[in-house]
């Protein structure tokens, strides 16, 4: 297993030949889940102008000092239609939430402690201080103020916020174009009719899914047959799409229907790696070339439907956040086993587990069936138990650290 490159090494070649991607600008409308190129300034202060808080009546308190007092309603502030004239000794003006507060007043009587007199006065029955109920110019922020920084997954608050801030369009990082290619004669797009010796695709929706949910923008081109005929012509389609990442499903170990390497090589594609001491997931492999100025980085990854799941949170989801300009950095959790594992073997060991929050403490138990075919399996997992290469066999309240899925 010497020659097998530790996942470590790998994931650090890999990065190495992924560059952001260009700066582009696109409506709020558009922008969710996007990643935010620039830091956004306010262009605005919000609230514009002092604001009531509540409905009731805008006064001065210093005629407060007297319960109950009379005043005079002078007019009626509400919000996008002000009171223009201003409020003297004596007086008061309607006013109802969001509203500018009239010059003149400093505080708000709410509503529920007044009593509109037949006289058009009203009498105030409790005392208010100075400002309370009036939400200050510049209360949110201030016109200038850096409120989103660059690097930040626009939700759909953090698009509220920059529509407060007068933002209608926010330059992003275009998401990374990911092309998903299944190979293998054994396979059949769901819906089909299976032959006696198939079986239905699965991994390219989850691997494709994985990549959207990551950020990128992943088409799957379907399954390519065991011939290098097929593969070149699958290959030729993510051209057209002007893929940034192209992701091979199967066909990456060294059997005579293994066609997916010197496909690549065919091509003129330089690769870093194909073999990975991780398990699941050994036969991975990497590569770049160059097309009209940009790097297309090439994706093997294993036909095994939990192997190519697995790979494509240690591989792919790291190169999609390295071309949108996140730290790809990939942080596991520390917790504690539930259960006794067994020795680790040559290869970095990724567990599907179940982690439950317990007190406060994270207690890990990895599933029994371990086989990387096992959909069902991985469906019930919400994390990967992480085993060192060479880990001893460890015990029911050790230390260990996961991946959240």
């Amino acid at each position: 297993m010497s020659n097998l490159l530790s996942v470590a090494d790998a994931r650090a070649r890999m990065l190495r030949e992924a560059s952001p991607t260009e700066v582009t600008d696109v409506s709020l409308a558009a922008a969710l889940g996007m990643v935010a190129a620039r830091d956004l300034t306010a262009h605005r202060t919000q609230p514009p102008f002092p604001s009531s808080a509540m409905d009731g009546y805008a006064v001065r308190a210093a005629d407060l000092s007297k319960l109950p007092c009379r005043l005079s309603v002078i007019g009626q502030s509400a919000a996008g239609h002000g009171f223009t004239g201003a409020v003297g000794a004596g007086e008061a003006v309607r006013i109802f939430t969001g509203a500018p507060v009239p010059q003149g007043a400093d505080t708000i009587v709410i509503q529920e402690n007044t009593v509109l007199t037949e006289s058009g006065s009203v009498q105030v029955n409790e005392t208010a201080r100075i400002g309370l109920f009036v939400r200050p110019a510049g209360l949110d922020f201030s016109k200038g103020e850096t409120l989103i920084s660059a690097g930040t997954v626009l939700d759909p608050v953090t698009l509220s916020l920059a529509a407060a801030m007068n933002h209608a369009k926010i330059p992003v990082r275009r998401p990374p174009r990911v092309s998903v290619i299944a190979s293998g004669d054994e396979l059949v797009m769901p819906g089909g009719d299976p032959g006696p010796d198939q079986i239905v695709s699965s991994n390219n929706f989850g691997v494709a899914a994985i990549a959207r949910n990551t950020g990128g923008d992943a088409t799957s081109l379907g399954i390519a047959a065991d011939t290098m005929a097929a593969l070149e012509e699958k290959l030729s389609q993510t051209a057209c799409s002007e893929a940034d990442i192209v992701v091979t499903l199967g066909g990456a170990s060294v059997g005579d229907h293994d066609l997916v390497r010197p496909a690549l090589e065919k091509r003129g594609i330089e690769l870093a790696f194909w073999k990975i001491a991780m398990r699941p997931g050994k036969p991975l492999m990497f590569g770049t070339n160059q097309v009209d100025g940009r790097t297309i980085c090439y994706l093997g990854l294993p036909g095994n439907p939990i192997s190519s799941l697995v790979c494509a949170h240690i591989f792919l989801v790291p190169l999609i956040k390295k071309m949108l300009g996140l730290d790809p950095e990939t942080l596991s959790l520390p917790a504690t086993l539930a259960v006794d594992v067994g020795p680790g073997g040559q290869r970095e060991e990724y567990m599907r587990a179940v982690s439950v929050n317990t007190n406060g403490e994270r207690r890990v138990t990895p599933f029994e069936n371990q086989d990387s075919s096992l959909l069902s399996v991985m469906a019930k997992a919400n994390c990967l138990l992480l085993r060192p290469i060479g880990a001893a066999k460890a015990r029911a309240g050790d230390a260990c650290h996961i991946l959240p899925l």
